[in-house]
């Protein structure tokens, strides 16, 4: 699908099948997030504009490059969200970081805001959305959203899963937002689960389930 990149990397596969085991522990399963996590903003990241500087190495002095303007948001989305953070903030400790607090309604699958807070010059950085499961696609939606009513510009997502259909709708309501996911799964259930899936992230990586 146009706008959407598979992270399809073998440790990527490798942890996420560890993932979807329904016998991982919830410390395993925090862990291995945590990593993907790492794994998946190494490419969300991979065309960030770079300049040139004059440094001292211990033998010579050199130009070299390093990230140029403005580090990054990172915005997930509460609760789930937050799994991934630690590992993108690993690989840039200098982002900032937005928090989106939205649940599904269990009726209408609908998105209800309940908490929103992000850096007052949003407009000016790369906001990377955070959250493990794209399933019907109304909570990223949603997230992209607010977002943009607070003056981000530059907005990507990242997730762990995602479904077609929720993918469809999601590129339908904002074609400019790509997406990075480590598998597009075979279709939602009934109840709005992706599947094969591995359940609700949240409750596996909290202990709730």
């Amino acid at each position: 699908m146009q706008g959407v990149t598979v992270v399809d990397h073998p440790l990527v596969k490798h942890k996420l099948t560890l993932m979807r085991k329904k016998d991982t522990s919830t410390k395993g399963f925090r862990q291995l997030l945590k990593e993907i996590a790492s794994l998946i903003c190494y490419e969300v990241t991979r065309d960030l504009p770079l300049e040139e500087i004059d440094i001292e190495t211990p033998l010579t002095p050199m130009r070299a490059p390093q990230l140029a303007g403005k580090k990054l948001v990172f915005a997930p989305v509460l609760r789930s969200g937050m799994g991934m953070l630690d590992g993108m903030l690993d690989l840039v400790p200098a982002g900032r970081v937005a928090h989106v607090g939205l649940y599904r309604d269990p009726a209408t699958l609908e998105c209800v805001e309940y908490y929103f807070k992000a850096p007052a010059d949003i407009g000016e950085r790369l906001v990377v959305v955070i959250d493990p499961m794209l399933a019907t696609g109304n909570t990223a939606i949603a997230a992209v959203d607010r977002l943009m009513e607070a003056g981000a510009r530059e907005i990507r997502m990242a997730c762990l899963l995602a479904s077609p259909e929720g993918l469809s709708k999601f590129r339908g309501h904002h074609p400019d937002v790509h997406v990075w996911t480590a598998a597009v799964d075979e279709k939602l259930n009934d109840h709005g689960y992706i599947l094969p899936g591995l359940g609700d992230a949240g409750d596996r990586m909290y202990g709730t389930r």
